[in-house]
């Protein structure tokens, strides 16, 4: 497997990792309850972790990891700050959906086969760390 497809699948992966950083820095900065907020700014650290995680992946391949989520995904960003939710349950429910969709599903479907083994292991882990993000924040729901 050639090193610069694997490098260009990391590099979207990385690139979505940063807009759910942008997001949950959305979402934090429209919570008022302390508890919540401390549950999103976990759940962003963690985020911040596997796009460590990604972009190191990607050096040692030989490769540059993106520094930003694209030029698209700074679109997506803005139009995501622009209609976010001001309720706190419509906040837990836009965060779910975007984890789950972007984080978990999306993610799974980019990676699938074009990975060496020790990056398809990494992106799991972070694909795992994203499913137990979504649990979380539907536990947060109710």
């Amino acid at each position: 497997m050639r090193n610069d497809i694997i490098v260009e699948e990391l590099n979207t992966l990385l690139r979505g990792t940063y807009m759910g950083i942008h997001s949950f820095e959305h979402y934090i900065q429209e919570l008022d309850q302390a508890d919540l907020k401390e549950n999103f700014q976990a759940m962003q650290q963690e985020l911040k972790e596997n796009s460590s995680k990604i972009a190191e992946r990607i050096q040692n391949l030989g490769g540059v990891p993106a520094d930003s989520e694209g030029v698209s995904g700074s679109l997506h960003s803005f139009m995501h700050k622009v209609m976010l939710p001001h309720d706190t349950q419509k906040i837990i429910e836009d965060a779910i959906e975007g984890m789950d969709k972007y984080g978990v599903q999306y993610s799974e479907k980019l990676v699938r086969g074009d990975l060496d083994d020790t990056s398809k292991q990494m992106v799991e882990e972070v694909i795992n760390t994203n499913r137990k993000h979504v649990e979380k924040l539907r536990q947060l729901l109710h």
